[in-house]
């Protein structure tokens, strides 16, 4: 059964979208900007920042579905320039410690907001 993920840690959606969806032990979450969930806007500062903040953003989402990062097995990581790669890949090997998900990183012409990045994730239930 599908079951729709929640939590006012993380941003509200901006469309027709769940922040999360869990099936059986999975979670499939959507892709997070750095939204400041507080406010609702997105938050100033360089890509390093941003993915800070979406971080924040994805293990909030993953939290309220009973899993955390440390239980990604994958995720999407979306650039609007390839540029940025080495500043967002420092901070991610930050929050990915131990052994790191597997990762597809895609640049893209724009994203919600003119987000610099954004991250979406498939994680495995918290035992």
């Amino acid at each position: 059964m599908l079951t729709a993920i929640h939590t006012d840690a993380a941003p509200k959606a901006i469309g027709p979208y769940s922040q999360a969806i869990a099936l059986d032990n999975l979670v499939f979450c959507s892709g997070q900007i750095a939204i400041d969930p507080a406010t609702g806007n997105l938050i100033e500062g360089d890509v390093s920042a941003q993915t800070q903040r979406v971080l924040q953003n994805l293990s909030a989402v993953l939290q309220a579905a009973g899993s955390d990062l440390q239980h990604v097995v994958k995720t999407t990581v979306f650039l609007q320039s390839m540029n940025d790669f080495a500043a967002m890949n420092a901070v991610y090997a930050t929050w990915f410690t131990g052994t790191p998900p597997a990762r597809s990183t895609i640049e893209v012409a724009k994203l919600p907001k003119g987000a610099l990045v954004e991250i979406e994730a498939i994680a495995v239930k918290a035992a």
